[in-house]
């Protein structure tokens, strides 16, 4: 069997589909092209067509998976978790049921893109560290909590903190002055600033101090 064609995909300048014998295939990154010595001409048997066909699946999954980890940075456990929901049967738009991915293959995504460094969970935590301090406070307690969530080592989550020069007043006085207008019962405001993972008599010396600071 021949490759007759190796054409750009209309609606994705970054993919081709590849004819074999005058009729499509299967479809590939453009870079896999290269790097499986692709041509127009090239003659394969059946097998070695299967296995062409699984580097597509690869390429397809690869190419999905990076875009979730640029969205924001993901760690390992998220990946795995994301990877898992696609060897799931999935209804398609005709309402037929399509089986998913091999596990083999999401292993191979992910072990991919932990050699090019798109999935780390030291950068993740440093991330989400960062993250909830510029958007809005959060207690050590609750940041170590969400990145346990997440699947980071409970001795990677304190080297993280460790190296954050945030602390508990400083954030806890940073959701008192921008959340306190919001909340006419100030036991009301308690219980929410003791849910965020503070402790209770941070909490009323830090009240006690803005109040004063205001007086």
């Amino acid at each position: 069997m021949k490759i007759t064609s190796i054409s750009v995909q209309a609606r994705d300048k970054n993919r081709v589909n590849v004819s074999v014998d005058g009729r499509y295939r299967f479809s590939l990154d453009i870079t896999q092209v290269a790097e499986l010595g692709l041509r127009t001409g090239k003659e394969y048997e059946e097998a070695e067509l299967i296995q062409l066909e699984e580097e597509s699946q690869f390429g397809k999954l690869y190419t999905r998976a990076l875009e979730y980890c640029l969205m924001r940075p993901r760690s390992q456990r998220e990946m795995q978790q994301y990877l898992y929901r696609k060897t799931r049967p999935r209804r398609v738009k005709t309402g037929e049921m399509r089986d998913g991915v091999s596990t083999e293959l999401t292993q191979r995504v992910f072990d991919r893109l932990v050699e090019k460094g798109y999935l780390d969970d030291q950068k993740f935590a440093q991330f989400w560290v960062e993250n909830r301090n510029l958007r809005k406070g959060s207690s050590m307690r609750k940041l170590q909590s969400e990145l346990f969530a997440k699947g980071v080592s409970r001795d990677l989550i304190n080297e993280v903190l460790d190296q954050s020069d945030r602390t508990d007043n400083d954030e806890l006085e940073k959701i008192i002055l921008k959340k306190r207008s919001r909340y006419d019962d100030e036991q009301k405001f308690l219980s929410y600033l003791a849910r965020q993972g503070f402790r209770y008599d941070d909490i009323k010396s830090t009240l006690a101090r803005l109040d004063e600071a205001e007086s």
